[in-house]
């Protein structure tokens, strides 16, 4: 699998689930690039098979029972079949495009990375403006968009522990990290942070205990796209396969406006364009991701529009 892939061997995984964000709204992500895509008169949509992983966004409307793990019931069943969906598209040697609500869900895409290639050493390479690696013990919103890497990585963080979560709590945690298989799915060594500036004390000191790389928004500008380009899959050298998960709240706020969790001094479109379409050439990346696209949050679908632009520029740059 690698950039000279024919346009049969993509494959568009839909992934229209948001029980792990803190705002409402994140599901309708997708029809949100659809739509953008119609209005930029592009074909995109229809030169793809596209598959939707079956959502459980109707347990919104009945509270949550975990207040470290909000919806953690439901977040386990989406990671599990997330896992064996993009498990699939890989084994079928595919390349899964997925696009999804909230950033939880990549969980279930290392996890189903892992599953096709268990003996393989895999690399992240996480866009975003939050580090997304929290655990019920740690963090102070209980919004589980911001654990995915702790997830894969079988990571508790103890030593940073401010919540006491309840036993139900733990055991549905266990099992959450379960997801693909026994232990962990990643080394958080091997994961590289781009744009990462929204981070709370449990994270940082998890980054300073695993030595990850974070190029922020500053280095990137100081060093241009294409050397942090290089220096990411540089660093990942020691990895046979890499998954790049890209959450639109890496740009700037003044452009993400339609996510959930917008932060200052971000990336441009551009930035976030050229940076996505240099890293995918990579013929070891595997799997892209985009996530976090809220339309409700939005004036006339602009942050759509400009995650489109990025979509299709970084699928036709796969595509050679």
């Amino acid at each position: 699998m690698n950039k000279t892939l024919p346009l049969k061997d993509i494959r568009i995984i839909e992934v229209k689930s948001e029980i792990a964000a803190g705002t409402r709204g994140a599901s309708l992500g997708i029809d949100a690039l659809k739509i953008a895509s119609l209005d930029l008169e592009s074909d995109y949509f229809t030169r793809f098979d596209s598959e939707e992983v079956e959502n459980v966004n109707d347990i919104l409307f009945d509270g949550y029972a975990h207040p470290h793990a909000k919806f953690i019931d439901g977040v386990l069943t989406m990671e599990e079949r997330v896992c064996l969906q993009v498990s699939k598209v890989l084994k079928l040697n595919s390349f899964p495009i997925i696009l999804a609500g909230d950033h939880s869900t990549a969980a279930g895409s290392i996890a189903g990375i892992k599953k096709a290639h268990p003996k393989k050493r895999l690399g992240v390479i996480w866009i975003d403006a939050h580090a997304d690696m929290h655990t019920p013990y740690t963090t102070p919103s209980g919004n589980m968009h911001g654990m995915p890497l702790a997830m894969v990585s079988n990571t508790d963080n103890l030593e940073c522990k401010i919540n006491d979560p309840k036993n139900e709590t733990v055991e549905l945690w266990n099992q959450l990290k379960e997801v693909g298989g026994k232990g962990a799915k990643i080394n958080l060594s091997d994961v590289v942070y781009i744009s990462v500036r929204d981070l709370e004390q449990p994270e940082q000191f998890l980054m300073e205990k695993h030595n990850i790389t974070n190029f922020t928004t500053q280095i990137v500008r100081e060093k241009g796209v294409e050397a942090i380009a290089k220096e990411t899959l540089a660093l990942l050298k020691e990895c046979d396969i890499i998954y790049i998960s890209f959450d639109v709240d890496s740009m700037d706020s003044k452009i993400s406006v339609g996510t959930g969790t917008p932060v200052p001094n971000g990336l441009t479109v551009e930035e976030a364009k050229e940076l996505n379409t240099r890293l995918i050439r990579d013929p070891r990346v595997i799997a892209w991701e985009m996530v976090e696209v809220n339309p409700t949050l939005d004036t006339e679908n602009k942050m759509a529009e400009n995650a489109f632009e990025i979509l299709e520029a970084t699928t036709n740059s796969l595509l050679g």
